[in-house]
């Protein structure tokens, strides 16, 4: 275990996860700094945080050097589907510039420690996945789920980064479907709705995470230092026709 960094910077801030996030490294007394960087302003004032309206494809150099970042969690990627194929290698595209923008940076800058967010999609949907699914199981997006393929192919860079850059650690997350009171996805989209659509033959298990317990695991790694690759999902499963 390391001691806690002195100072955490978050893309993305401004987003959903990004938010609860920095909300709970707010009641954190461990934590120096707060550097929260997105093209938007975070949703509500944070005490002893820095905010910089960044584009992330861009350089993030001076943010980092300024407030001696140690630590940086890269939640900043676009998950809503495109609308034709263009659209869709559009967003691919500018996820992987964001990403390789930002692990640029944190070389440059000196940043130790990269926390990606990812995905349990990246295993894909498969009626011959095993239950449950470990951290060790093969990665098999499904090429017509762009967010799911997005994030493997995020995570491969991030491999391949870290076998350039052995003196990181690098913490990759692969969170299944968050929920809770602020809760925006496509399961949460969906539960709204007056029907839910279905195969009569397969009742899929699903694992949800709440959105405090998903901050909760990030504060954790990030005052630990832990590296590797780790699934996060509560504990059960609920069959997709209990939603019904």
């Amino acid at each position: 275990m390391q001691d806690a960094p002195q100072a955490v910077a978050v893309t993305g801030a401004s987003g959903y996860i990004g938010a609860r996030l920095l909300k709970k490294l707010e009641d954190e007394d461990a934590f120096r700094k707060l550097v929260a960087i997105d093209t938007s302003p975070p949703p509500a004032p944070i005490h002893n945080m820095a905010v910089y309206r960044r584009d992330v494809t861009q350089p993030i150099d001076d943010a980092l050097l300024q407030h001696r970042i140690s630590t940086l969690v890269h939640l900043a990627f676009i998950s809503r589907r495109g609308r034709n194929r263009r659209e869709v290698a559009a967003i691919r595209q500018t996820n992987l510039d964001s990403l390789n923008s930002v692990l640029e940076s944190c070389v440059r800058a000196g940043v130790n420690h990269i926390i990606y967010l990812s995905s349990h999609t990246v295993y894909g949907a498969h009626a011959d996945n095993p239950i449950p699914l470990t951290d060790e199981a093969p990665l098999r997006p499904l090429a017509d789920f762009p967010y799911g393929y997005d994030k493997f192919l995020a995570e491969k860079a991030l491999q391949e980064f870290a076998e350039q850059h052995q003196d990181k650690k690098i913490t990759i997350l692969r969170s299944c479907v968050v929920l809770g009171p602020t809760a925006n996805n496509y399961i949460t989209r969906a539960l709204f709705r007056p029907w839910l659509l279905g195969v009569q033959a397969y009742n899929p298990p699903l694992q949800f995470v709440y959105e405090d317990d998903l901050a909760r695991v990030l504060t954790t790694v990030i005052r630990r230092g832990v590296p590797g690759v780790f699934n996060v999902a509560g504990d059960g499963v609920v069959y997709y026709r209990e939603m019904a």
